[in-house]
């Protein structure tokens, strides 16, 4: 129980901490596809699980799995020793602790030579002094009590991590064994099988994803997974309709609801709570994000067989086309789209969606002190 409680604070900071970094040293254009990539890494990961299980179908349970962790510990070693030497301070993080030039030699390595990395560190410092002016304009309490830009982008990043979860993806791929020995097939050497291409397909799919998270966007991919996720679990809970259960039926719902997932609702979450949030809250509302989505894993993984043994298999997925279809309906009304705006747009742009003067007027102060500032070497030469 200690090593699995050490193994949930890793995942819990890197799931904090990994995708606002690749976010913050990433080109807007490319942002989608480049945090996608963290999504990407840890299906990769599952995929390898699913593989050791394959390997170790053979052995005995009791042993298997200790095997299996053991595994697990020995490349993340490797892969977090070799990343320290290439990995560099984000250049957002360094502005806003007056390390600029620092900034800047990152942001060279990041875009193409010749490009002028000045303007983006200017931006970067004007964003900072926006949010800092609507910061003090709404008090220290911006988290617990946000204007409307900041109640808006903490319900968009929150709520998307929330939803991640709520469309039972973690609970899923802890019980895919238990579903499908539920659905008539027992042997364990099919199961792993089963497992392995289902997890295949996962990782397709994600890495397809990657590529349109920055052509067709965020939202219409969210909205598409959603409504893919609903159609698959009726699928599945049909195939659990009669005295005995459909195979084939669950183990073409469960694809279909992993792709749909993976398409969608897996990579865009990420994404667009890493992106959403302003630097002056990123920290804090990235964490508040994260421990939101690891709650709503936990209750949905802990209570998944007791719902299903007290509702019927059938009655359970009927119940998680129902959740898919009302976040659907939610993701519809609240969700904006975002692809293709930096990092230091996001405060400015919740604003005018929700008409939030604080932000307005600190954009107004600090143009009317950038006019200042352009005014007066014009009066010296006057003078």
């Amino acid at each position: 129980m200690i090593g699995r409680a050490f193994v949930g604070l890793g995942v819990g900071f890197g799931l904090a901490v990994d995708p606002v970094y690749i976010s913050e040293i990433s080109p807007a254009a490319h942002r989608g596809q480049l945090v996608n990539m963290s999504e990407f890494a840890i299906n990769l990961g599952i995929v390898l699980g699913f593989a050791s299980g394959l390997i170790f179908a053979s052995v005995d349970e009791n042993v298997a799995w200790r095997w299996m962790f053991s595994l697990g510990a020995i490349l993340p070693c490797f892969v977090i020793y070799f990343a320290t030497f290439v990995m560099p301070e984000s250049p957002r993080w360094l502005v806003a602790n007056g390390r600029g030039e620092e900034a800047r030699e990152v942001l060279k390595k990041v875009y193409p030579d010749g490009y002028d990395v000045g303007d983006i560190v200017t931006e970067i410092q004007d964003s900072i002094e926006k949010e800092r002016i609507a910061e003090h304009a709404v008090g220290w309490g911006i988290i617990f009590f946000p204007s409307p830009a900041f109640k808006r982008i903490l319900s968009v990043g929150i709520g998307i991590s929330v939803a991640q979860q709520a469309v039972g993806i973690d609970a899923i791929i802890y019980f895919m064994v238990f579903i499908l020995n539920q659905s008539g097939i027992h042997s364990r050497n099919a199961q792993m099988w089963i497992l392995l291409g289902l997890g295949l397909i996962k990782l397709g799919v994600i890495f397809i994803a990657g590529r349109l998270l920055d052509r067709t966007g965020r939202r219409p991919l969210v909205l598409i997974s959603l409504l893919g996720m609903a159609v698959s679990f009726f699928i599945v809970a049909m195939s659990f309709v009669g005295a005995v259960a459909s195979e084939v039926a669950a183990i073409v719902g469960l694809a279909l609801y992993l792709a749909f997932f993976s398409i969608g609702m897996g990579p865009a979450t990420w994404t667009v709570s890493s992106e959403v949030f302003t630097t002056s809250i990123r920290a804090k509302a990235m964490s508040l994000s994260t421990f939101s989505n690891r709650t709503t894993a936990t209750i949905f993984a802990s209570s998944f067989l007791s719902v299903a043994n007290a509702m019927t298999w059938s009655g359970f997925f009927i119940m998680m086309t129902v959740v898919c279809l009302i976040i659907l309906v939610w993701m519809y009304i609240y969700l904006p789209e975002t692809k293709g705006r930096a990092l230091e747009e996001m405060a400015q742009y919740f604003a005018e969606i929700t008409g939030d003067q604080s932000i307005l007027e600190a954009e107004e102060t600090l143009n009317r002190r950038d006019g200042d500032r352009t005014d007066e070497p014009e009066q010296e030469v006057l003078l």
